[in-house]
C-alpha cells in the first residue's frame, strides 16, 4: 500500500461552543480618536491623535509600534513541522480540526482532545503519514527550544524552520502532558538567537506580542493585551492560564507571547473558539510554570512532582459555616490514601488544609497546583483545621506515582486504541486531582467511538470492567481482551460519574 500524506497546522487546543457560528462580522467606516498617549508620548499601534492643522503639517516622528521589539525577538521564534504515523494505534484518537464541534454539550470537553492534524474523510487509515505544523522558540544559543506537547506528541520526525528560512532536524528531549509543554533540541549551531522567560508576573492590561506560525505563515506577529490571569479552563489539574487577546490560530501552538521588554510571559496553547478561528480569547502557559517544567525536562527528560496523597474538595459556604470558618477557603480532605505522605502525617478525612508553607490555599485546585510545583522529598508545613482546632503539621512529600514513566512511554493517559477498541484515553485515578484513588479516569473520548455513544464523558471514573477491578489502562486492556477471547461482543463496566455510579454495557469494535 502506498503511503499517503496530508498537511495541516497544529492548533491551540480549543473550547468550542456546541453550535458553530457561521458568520464572521466585519465593520468598516469606523473612526477612532485617541485622547491619551502612551509612555513617552507614543501612541499604541501608531493610531493618530487629534491634531491641529499646524501639527498636521509637521512630519511624523517616533511612530509608536512594536517594530524594535519584533526585530529583537523574531529570530528566536521557529516553525515546527512534524510527521506522525497515522496507523490505527494513534490515528484512532487523532481529531479532524473542528469536525466534532457539535458532539459535546460541554465546551470544556473539547480540551481533552488533540486538535490540529487534519485527515480527509474522517479518521486516518493505516500507513498514512500525517504532517502538522506548530510554533516554538529557542531558549538557549545551543539549540534548546520550547513548544507544546500536543505539537510533537507521537511525532516520528521533527523539523524546525528558523526566521531566515533555514531548516534543521530536531529531537524531542522530553514532554509533559499535564502542562502541555515539550522541550526539543536542534543540533548544528551554538549561536542561535534565543529569548528568556520573564521573571515578573504579567499584569492585566500589559501589552503582549505573539509571534508564531499560524496556518503555516511563519514569522507572523500579532499584538494585544493581557486580559486576565489565573484562568481555569478545565484542561487539567494544574490550570493557571494567562488570558490574552492577541490573535492566535492554528499553527500558533507552542509559540511565545512577549512583554514589551522582549521576555516570554507565556506559551500559546489554547483558544476559545465558537467560530473555529480566533475571537481574541487565547490562553498561555505562564512563564513561571514553563521555567520549572523546562528545567526538569532538560535535566531528566521528564517531570517529577510532589505528591501529598489526598482526595480533596472545595470548601463551600455551608461547609465553612458548619466548621465555624469565617471564609469559604481551603481544601477539605475527603480521603487520605493509605500509606500516603498525608496519612503518615496524621491528616484525616474532614480536615481542611488552609495554607501551605504559610501561603493561603484558595481551593482544592490551588492546593494541587502548589504541591505539584514542589520536589518529591521536600518538607512542607500545612496549616490544618482539625475538628475545629487549628494546627500545623509537617509533611515529607512523595513523588507523584508513575509520573515520569508516563513520559517515557508508560500507560499514564494511555489510549485504548488496539483490539478491541472503545475510543477512550485513560489515566490512573490517583494521578488526577479530585478523582479519588480507585479506578481509571477518562481523560479523552473519541466522539466516533462506541464509548461516546454510550454516554462516556471526560472525568468519568471506570471502577470495574467485566467483573475485574481496574487501576490502570493495562488492566482495562486485559479485561477487554479477556471478554473478546471469550466470544463476547460487549463488556459490562461499572462507571462513577459526577451524579452517580452505574453499570454500562459497551460494545467494542476491532481495529482494522
Amino acid at each position: 500500500m502506498n503511503d499517503q500524506s496530508n498537511t495541516s497546522h497544529s492548533t491551540p487546543r480549543k473550547i468550542l461552543k456546541p453550535r458553530r457560528l457561521a458568520l464572521l462580522a466585519s465593520v468598516a467606516g469606523l473612526s477612532m480618536a485617541v485622547l491619551a498617549t502612551g509612555p513617552g508620548g507614543y501612541l499604541p499601534f501608531g493610531i493618530a491623535a487629534l491634531t491641529s492643522p499646524a501639527q498636521a503639517a509637521e512630519p511624523a516622528q517616533n511612530t509608536a509600534g512594536f517594530a524594535d521589539l519584533v526585530a529583537k525577538v523574531k529570530p528566536a521564534v521557529i516553525s515546527v513541522r512534524v510527521k506522525i504515523d497515522g496507523d490505527a494505534e494513534h490515528g484512532a484518537m487523532v481529531q479532524n480540526e473542528g469536525m466534532n464541534s457539535d458532539q459535546s454539550d460541554n465546551p470544556l470537553d473539547q480540551f481533552s482532545r488533540q486538535f490540529g492534524f487534519r485527515a480527509p474523510d474522517g479518521m486516518p487509515q493505516r500507513h498514512q503519514v500525517i504532517t502538522g505544523e506548530g510554533s516554538g522558540f529557542f531558549i538557549s544559543p545551543d539549540g534548546y527550544a520550547v513548544t507544546n506537547n500536543h505539537v510533537v506528541d507521537h511525532a516520528q520526525s521533527v523539523q524546525v524552520t528558523t526566521d531566515d528560512g533555514t531548516i534543521y532536524t530536531a529531537k524531542v528531549i522530553g514532554t509533559d502532558k499535564k502542562t502541555d509543554l515539550a522541550l526539543i533540541k536542534v543540533e548544528g549551531k551554538k549561536d542561535f538567537t534565543y529569548v528568556k522567560f520573564s521573571d515578573a508576573q504579567p499584569r492585566v492590561g500589559d501589552w503582549v506580542v505573539a509571534v508564531g506560525n499560524p496556518f503555516g505563515l511563519g514569522g507572523t506577529v500579532t499584538a494585544g493585551i493581557v486580559s486576565a490571569r489565573g484562568r481555569d479552563i478545565g484542561a487539567g489539574p494544574y490550570d493557571d492560564y494567562v488570558q490574552i487577546d492577541a490573535p492566535i490560530n492554528k499553527g500558533n501552538s507552542g509559540g511565545p507571547a512577549f512583554d514589551t521588554s522582549g521576555n516570554v510571559i507565556g506559551v500559546n496553547t489554547a483558544i476559545f473558539s465558537p467560530s473555529g478561528g480566533s475571537v481574541g480569547i487565547g490562553f498561555d502557559i505562564p512563564a513561571a510554570t514553563a521555567k520549572l517544567v523546562v528545567a526538569e525536562l532538560k535535566d531528566k527528560g521528564y517531570v517529577t512532582r510532589g505528591w501529598l496523597g489526598v482526595q480533596v474538595q472545595p470548601v463551600t459556604a455551608d461547609i465553612a459555616d458548619s466548621l465555624g470558618m469565617k471564609q469559604a477557603r481551603g481544601a477539605m480532605v475527603d480521603n487520605p490514601q493509605d500509606g500516603s505522605p498525608a496519612a503518615k502525617a496524621g491528616i484525616e478525612a474532614g480536615d481542611v488544609i488552609t495554607a501551605v508553607n504559610g501561603a493561603d490555599v484558595k481551593d482544592a485546585r490551588d492546593l494541587a497546583r502548589n504541591i505539584s510545583t514542589m520536589a518529591p522529598g521536600a518538607s512542607v508545613k500545612l496549616d490544618i483545621l482539625h475538628k475545629g482546632t487549628a494546627r500545623t503539621v509537617s509533611v515529607a512529600l512523595g513523588e507523584m506515582p508513575d509520573d515520569h514513566q508516563a513520559n517515557a512511554g508508560g500507560d499514564h493517559a494511555a489510549d485504548l486504541a488496539g483490539t478491541p477498541h472503545l475510543g477512550l484515553q485513560l489515566a490512573p485515578a490517583g494521578e488526577v486531582a479530585g478523582s479519588g484513588d480507585k479506578g481509571v479516569v477518562v481523560t479523552s473520548v473519541d466522539p466516533a467511538g462506541p464509548a461516546a455513544e454510550h454516554g462516556f464523558r471526560t472525568g468519568d471514573v471506570i471502577l470495574n470492567v467485566g467483573g475485574n477491578i481496574v487501576s490502570n489502562a493495562a488492566d482495562v486492556r486485559a479485561a477487554l481482551n479477556a471478554a473478546k477471547e471469550s466470544g463476547k461482543h460487549s463488556v459490562l463496566m461499572r462507571v462513577k460519574t459526577a451524579d452517580a455510579t452505574r453499570f454500562v454495557a459497551v460494545p467494542f469494535t476491532k481495529e482494522g
